[in-house]
């Protein structure tokens, strides 16, 4: 059995380049899956996604000036 390729490290900047890593990284660890297991890990993934964003995207409150 092959080792697992690690998590990579995105920067603070999210370049190309990191893409580039996400999506070997989801390559590799999704070689020797079916393609159910692969829409499984995918949809998992885009849950814990949209529950990220709801966490983040919550509006901060305005003062609003006379």
């Amino acid at each position: 059995m092959e080792p697992k390729m690690n998590k990579p490290d995105i920067s603070p900047y999210f370049t190309t380049e990191d893409i580039h890593k996400i999506r070997e990284w989801n390559f590799e660890r999704r070689k020797g899956m079916t393609r159910e297991e692969e829409l499984a890990d995918i949809r998992r993934g885009a849950v814990e996604f949209e529950r990220l964003l709801e966490n983040k995207s919550k509006p901060c409150p305005k003062k609003i000036s006379d």
